[in-house]
């Protein structure tokens, strides 16, 4: 053993799955195929390893966590009413597929050694199960519960290669037996187990469940950023926090190439993640290393999950939703500003102007697509340059989208007279306010597009077979934009003048509140800009409200100035230019 590497801390999400399969194998025990309880003392371990796993799950921090609690709370209710064990398993299943591959147990990655095996076995096990694994050990009768004959395969008929893992892994509740996670790597239990099915004269069959996305062969992205989140804890021990700060930095560099293509299949994961990277940055800000280890546990659960979106090529079905869903969800946000836009100048009277929103999305489309190319190309050695980039265009859209907004909600009073609106609209469209519209329209467009153009540049290179369904799904995609596009400049123009200046505005003011909040989020993820977490502060991603001391100040400036220009606009006794003429 002194020649081995010592074994990384196990994830929460691995060693509540191991606990859960042993306690599924106790209850095979414990209750025949018509729910009768036929041994209770493998019923108290079942309940036991339950009553564990029930705890380990309430600190889960994991993308699916509370549906894994879920169906745990499930499996727990079922084994109390004592349903019939194949229920248990088939919950079980459904228990392992939410859990996913964070909870995958380890499989080996290099041959097996048998004599590594015998000799673990004899230092760790022999003094109980005996030198051949009949439960004849010197120590057998010391303990309260008698060993099993894990050697002989008449004393143990039911023991698989899966439950030997687990229970070295974890132990066996209320005995002597310990778990060896933290003690051995997965290839030494793999190494006992070896040895363990020689003594019974079996072949040893290994499980053909997946393995742990962190361990596929080539990957080093996973021990990577693991082993950064753990050197800026050791620096925080030790009261260095600018170079703890600097190391989460660096974890969460080593984490953005695995962003993009994980982001095109399953957004809400990654946004999970950048919330615990973030999380985990602003504890050791504040030197709270309890928070900061939560975090970076919630990052090892669902770390693998990411890793294996990277790798996992789509189906051909599967690929038309991810590119389908991508043009909707990253083409939506666009839609409403533009759309708001189109239907305000035709409600106007100014047609003529929608010429100057047309090449906005133009120049908008080109300008994705020539920044998706700068990202991948030049910048691609530069660190959080996406960020960078996003959280610049964002910036410069809250100006805009708020400056407009304003420019419309200051118009909402003069709406009761129609040919002063047309009047007031027409000399400001003529001074520069189309070219606001349009710089409206291009950043609308330019803010999703560099993003969704990285996202399908790392689906088409999941190869040949998805070519088509990827190209289908952003035919079907820009149909469905183009019918809610038609659909909302359409039914605006019927608003009312007054009610569509009012939504209009308080449209483009939400984009800009959200803007702000992302905006400054993006510069803190690119480490431009500090974070200050603040402890059970709301976190809503679709309103860019993050639990950041940054984002909400930022946020509350435009609540601030939206507030001015409502009292500014409908103060008693204030009256637009020009209204008098009118009356």
């Amino acid at each position: 053993m002194a020649g081995s590497a010592l074994p990384a801390q196990e994830n929460q999400a691995k060693r509540l799955a191991s606990i859960v399969g042993v306690a599924v194998e106790e209850y095979a025990k414990a209750v025949d195929d018509r729910g009768k309880l036929v041994s209770q003392d493998e019923y108290d371990e079942t309940s036991g390893f339950l009553a564990d796993a029930r705890e380990i799950a309430t600190r889960l921090n994991s993308y699916d966590a509370a549906t894994t609690r879920a169906i745990l709370d499930s499996l727990i209710d079922l084994v109390a009413r004592k349903q019939p064990p194949a229920v248990a398993r088939e919950l079980h299943q459904h228990f392992l597929t939410s859990i996913g591959t964070a909870g995958a147990m380890d499989l080996p990655t290099v041959p097996l050694d048998a004599r590594e095996g015998r000799q673990l076995y004899l230092s760790t096990c022999a003094t109980c199960h005996g030198m051949t694994g009949a439960g004849d050990g010197a120590q057998a009768h010391t303990v309260s519960t008698a060993p099993p004959g894990i050697g002989v395969q008449r004393l143990t008929p039911e023991l698989t290669p899966t439950l030997a893992y687990n229970v070295i892994s974890v132990g066996v509740r209320g005995t002597a037996m310990p778990g060896f996670s933290s003690t051995l790597t997965p290839q030494q239990r793999w190494n006992i187990i070896n040895y363990l099915y020689a003594l019974r004269g079996e072949p040893l069959v290994i499980p053909s469940a997946k393995a742990d996305a962190t361990r596929i062969a080539g990957d080093t992205a996973s021990p990577v950023i693991m082993a950064l989140l753990d050197s800026a804890l050791d620096f925080a021990r030790n009261g260095k926090t600018a170079e703890a700060g600097d190391r989460a930095f660096d974890a969460y560099i080593a984490f953005e190439p695995l962003e993009t293509p994980a982001r095109a299949k399953k957004p809400g994961l990654v946004a999970t993640m950048e919330r615990h990277f973030a999380d985990f940055k602003g504890a050791l800000k504040r030197s709270d290393l309890a928070a900061a280890i939560q975090s970076r546990n919630a990052i090892a659960d669902g770390l693998p999950s990411v890793v294996d979106l990277t790798q996992q090529p789509s189906g051909r079905w599967e690929a038309f939703f991810q590119s389908f869903l991508i043009i909707l969800r990253e083409g939506f946000e666009a839609i409403l500003v533009i759309g708001a836009v189109v239907a305000f100048l035709i409600k106007t009277g100014h047609r003529e102007r929608l010429r100057s929103i047309w090449l906005g999305i133009a120049f908008g489309l080109v300008a994705s697509l020539a920044t998706a190319v700068v990202l991948k190309t030049l910048l691609a050695a530069m660190p959080a340059s996406r960020e960078i980039v996003e959280a610049t265009t964002m910036l410069i859209a809250v100006v805009v989208l708020f400056s407009v907004s304003y420019w419309l909600i200051s118009k909402v009073e003069a709406a009761k007279w129609q040919k002063f609106i047309r009047d007031k609209v027409s000399a400001a469209l003529e001074h520069g306010g189309g070219k606001a519209l349009a710089l409206v329209a291009f950043l609308a467009v330019y803010r999703e597009g560099a993003e969704t153009a990285l996202f399908y540049q790392a689906l088409f290179n999941e190869g040949p077979s998805v070519g088509v369904p990827l190209a289908l799904g952003i035919v079907v995609g820009f149909a469905a934009l183009a019918v809610i596009f038609t659909l909302f400049y359409r039914y605006g123009v019927r608003i009312p003048m007054r009610p569509f200046f009012t939504v209009t505005s308080l449209l483009l003011y939400l984009m800009a509140f959200v803007f702000m909040g992302k905006g400054v989020r993006e510069l803190q993820e690119g480490n431009i800009m500090p974070i200050t977490v603040i402890p059970g502060a709301p976190h809503i991603e679709a309103l860019g409200i993050y639990p950041s001391m940054e984002t909400l100040i930022a946020q509350a400036i435009l609540v601030v100035l939206l507030v001015f220009a409502t009292v500014k606009t409908f103060w008693p006794g204030h009256k637009p230019a020009g209204e008098g003429a009118e009356r």
